[in-house]
């Protein structure tokens, strides 16, 4: 059973925790080392992969699907394609959560140079 989630749905805040991830680091209210980031950004670079390798699939998801030409086929068809890209569709989610991953790399980065600006400067003090 599908439930309407609205904005507050899963893929839409992790959007918004991107944005916020992102602009914590750019403030330089965190910060990470340069092996820790390296994982994140191993891990952030293969899901992004992963979803630019999956748009042949989300074309077929978009296109009207071949269920025959019964009643029940010409009702579902169109949900189907609904469900798929409608601004709360599964792929059109799925391309926001691509677009969060350029921000988190961009707080990543941002984290790596916040940890490396704050090792020098201690390195100096001492």
């Amino acid at each position: 059973m599908y439930i309407d989630e609205g904005p507050g749905a899963p893929l839409s805040a992790i959007g918004r925790a991107m944005d916020d991830f992102a602009g914590n680091a750019a403030s330089g209210r965190f910060s990470v080392n340069e092996r820790g980031g390296e994982a994140l950004l191993t891990a952030i670079r293969n899901m992004a992969e992963w979803v630019d390798g999956q748009q042949f699939g989300f074309d077929l998801l978009l296109q009207s699907p071949k269920l025959g030409s019964s009643n029940n086929a010409e009702v579902m068809k169109p949900f189907l394609q609904q469900v798929a890209g409608d601004e709360r569709g599964f792929v059109t989610q799925l391309k926001q959560f691509r677009e969060s991953l350029v921000k988190a790399e961009e707080g990543i980065k941002q984290a790596m140079a916040n940890y490396r600006a704050t090792d020098d400067s201690n390195a100096t003090k001492y």
